[in-house]
């Protein structure tokens, strides 16, 4: 079994204390009554409340964040993240948890941090805070560790992509173990497609668990189509294929935009299960027109955007860091159509079932300059790309030459 996972006795990997004088948040809120909002977020100036307790929740608010990015040096220089990228909230039983921005969770996930725990304490004077990292522990299977060395299909490639993407924030060691882990997910991939033909409808239904429905059906009803954002992650071919038998209302408006694979075998294979599963299958070039009819019916084009694109089609937009040519299409059709794009991932879980997730439509940003448009909301597809894989990092294709242009980004995020 391929995991990542955090365990309850994992130690703290990581510490930071931040202490800050109470009078200094009181200037702050003196001087700034109305832009606080730039500070903290909406739920904490809620939770400080408006009594005589405020000015010390808020700085110890204020400590905690401070605290959270000294756990993360590189990246808080770097001006990656920000005060405002973590939050302070309080669970069930009244103690602090850290709400991370998307952009702070995939540093987390870059350092393989599965969350931080926070203490909060204040005295009349000062607020002090301390942040402990918990790390995410990766536990390659026997099956995963044999592949990695007996059977070491694109080693070379898997090593190369982990190093560019973890190589600055984890060790040589826990790189080899994802190679590891991600070894023992293709094995276990390949498992599940060939036992998957003989399961029945019921059993393919009750291995998967789809979450946000509601938000896909609601960009359903919007009338305008739908653009699903996804990548190669987990075990999407039998994920989607079970999955949609939790929605039959749907059947026969989802299709899918792939482009042959090799071998061609492995392609008609997998294109005649998604067309019998009721999904369609659009081919990925010279596709615009039929894309677009498509879309004014009303239906759904599933986009995997994770694959290396080289121009004209594609554009070099920053991917974890690195330029990485990226297909231009999806923003060029969402912002012609204004068809919703919803980021969409599946993970398998460490009992052997799957996860498929639907998430909110990212919102359209909006540039004067085309171009600029273009690529800012490319970028924004990639930056959910990366959220998706840094959660499940041992279960997203390593194998493919994604970064073909290795040039590092001089501005991250």
């Amino acid at each position: 079994m391929v995991a990542s996972t955090v365990q309850p006795d994992a130690l703290p990997d990581g510490c930071a204390v931040d202490t800050v004088e109470i009078a200094r948040i009181a200037r702050l809120v003196e001087a700034l009554p109305g832009d606080l909002e730039k500070l903290f977020s909406a739920q904490e100036l809620a939770d400080a409340g408006e009594g005589a307790g405020r000015i010390a929740s808020l700085a110890a608010r204020f400590a905690a964040k401070e605290a959270c990015l000294k756990l993360f040096p590189r990246e808080t220089a770097l001006n990656t993240i920000t005060a405002m990228d973590f939050s302070v909230v309080r669970d069930a039983y009244g103690a602090p948890q850290v709400v991370a921005s998307q952009t702070a969770q995939i540093v987390l996930g870059l350092h393989l941090v599965a969350e931080i725990k926070l203490s909060l304490t204040h005295t009349p004077v000062s607020a002090t805070a301390v942040a402990l990292r918990v790390p995410r522990i990766i536990e390659p299977s026997r099956g995963g560790q044999f592949a990695y060395r007996w059977l070491p299909y694109r080693r070379q490639v898997i090593l190369e992509n982990l190093n560019r993407v973890y190589g600055a924030q984890v060790s040589q060691q826990q790189i080899k173990l994802l190679a590891q882990a991600h070894y023992g997910h293709l094995l276990k991939l390949l498992k599940e497609l060939l036992q998957f033909r003989f399961l029945s409808a019921q059993q393919k239904k009750e291995i998967v668990k789809v979450e946000g429905v509601p938000e896909m059906i609601q960009a359903f009803e919007a009338g305008k189509g739908v653009l699903i954002l996804t990548g190669h992650f987990g075990n999407f071919e039998v994920s989607t294929v079970a999955g949609i038998e939790h929605f039959p209302q749907i059947k026969g408006r989802i299709h899918f935009l792939r482009r042959p694979i090799k071998p061609i075998w492995l392609s008609d294979l997998l294109t005649n299960r998604f067309k019998k599963a009721g999904f369609g299958v659009v081919g990925r070039r010279g596709s615009l027109e039929e894309i677009i009819e498509t879309l004014e019916r009303g239906d759904a084009i599933v986009f995997p955007l994770d694959q290396y694109a080289r121009r004209p089609e594609g554009i070099e937009v920053e991917f974890f860091g690195y330029a990485a040519g990226t297909y231009k299409s999806m923003a060029l059709i969402a912002l012609a159509t204004g068809a919703p794009v919803l980021p969409a991932a599946s993970w398998r879980e460490p009992d052997g079932t799957h996860v498929l997730r639907f998430l909110p439509p990212l919102a359209p940003i909006k540039d004067d300059d085309v171009g600029a448009e273009i690529r800012r909301n490319t970028r924004a597809f990639n930056q959910a790309l990366e959220l998706a894989i840094v959660r499940h990092p041992e279960q997203w294709w390593w194998v493919h030459r994604r970064w073909k242009n290795q040039a590092k980004v001089n501005s991250l995020r």
